[in-house]
């Protein structure tokens, strides 16, 4: 999915709802384009989230595609109301990331799922204040961006962990996000305590991929992505995607081959992880080895 024009989650509904009656209507986008007075193309860019229709094209659409429930346009209506914004994300906010990065921040406030593996950094939606200060520290200023604007943005991507209705969060962690010093050994040891505190969540589930597994369970991390369930009010079904990185370059995968390929990858990272309960014993086991460092002397020349 190319990242040329602003995409935000609730265009990206309303593109999957649009595709969705023009199949059930059996038309070719170029079809759907005739009743707007629009080209394919245009269609095309409403589909996958980057064009924008007027309200009064959106309902012809409809009426002409043969979805006529008032409470289903109402659905179409409210997803096209506003959905150029992405939230406080519009606030200032927006400011301590990239493009391309807004849009996964914007899924994150309406998905109902997020299922994220991480292989060096405890993830975003995880850190503490302290550890994220830490991370961000070394980063040079970059257009009036400073270290405190990264940071908290970075917790205020947190908000959606109390919300009235927040989403299932599961992570698989790498043993290396864990021993990775990127702060002090007071920092990495609250930094777990949180993780610990995070897990007793009902809604949050975490897995650790320790360092010597057993035959049988063994399956590196070796490339993070995140998947993403958004929920849509309309007939469409909820909205999928799989994120990724990698060789300097983000992308936002919805089709059918590519989800089911992370869907795979993401059942055998969790079936050979630590299950929930020995995933809770092995961060307490670190806490203390964190604890123990603490309160050790550091001898003269170490500057951890």
């Amino acid at each position: 999915m190319p990242m040329a024009k602003l995409r935000t989650a609730r265009k990206l509904l309303l593109g999957r709802e649009i595709a969705h009656m023009i199949e059930t209507a059996g038309l070719s986008q170029a079809e759907a384009g005739e009743i707007i007075e629009s080209s394919q193309s245009r269609i095309a860019g409403l589909l996958s989230g980057a064009g924008t229709i007027a309200v009064g094209d959106l309902e012809l659409l409809a009426n002409r595609l043969g979805f006529t429930d008032e409470g289903y346009k109402e659905a179409l209506r409210e997803l096209r109301r506003d959905n150029h914004r992405r939230g406080f994300w519009s606030t200032g906010h927006n400011r301590a990331y990239s493009e391309d990065l807004r849009l996964l921040i914007d899924l994150e406030k309406h998905a109902d799922q997020i299922r994220s593996n991480e292989v060096e950094v405890v993830p975003g939606l995880a850190q503490t204040e302290a550890y994220a200060r830490a991370l961000h520290a070394d980063q040079v200023e970059i257009e009036g961006v400073t270290t405190e604007d990264r940071v908290a943005a970075r917790l205020a991507r947190q908000d959606i962990l109390d919300k009235d209705e927040p989403p299932a969060l599961h992570f698989v962690l790498s043993e290396s996000c864990l021993r990775r010093m990127w702060a002090p050994a007071e920092v990495m040891r609250e930094q777990i305590e949180h993780l610990i505190a995070l897990s007793d969540r009902p809604n949050v589930m975490i897995q650790v991929m320790p360092f010597r597994t057993p035959p049988g369970r063994r399956c590196p991390i070796s490339n993070r992505f995140v998947l993403l369930r958004v929920p849509s009010p309309g007939e469409a079904g909820p909205l999928e995607l799989a994120y990724t990185e990698g060789e300097g370059e983000i992308r936002y995968l919805d089709d059918k081959k590519a989800l089911a390929a992370h869907d795979s990858a993401w059942a055998r990272l969790t079936n050979v992880a630590l299950r929930f309960d020995e995933t809770r014993e092995f961060l307490r086991m670190i806490s203390r080895e964190y604890t123990e460092e603490m309160n050790t002397p550091t001898p003269q020349g170490d500057r951890r």
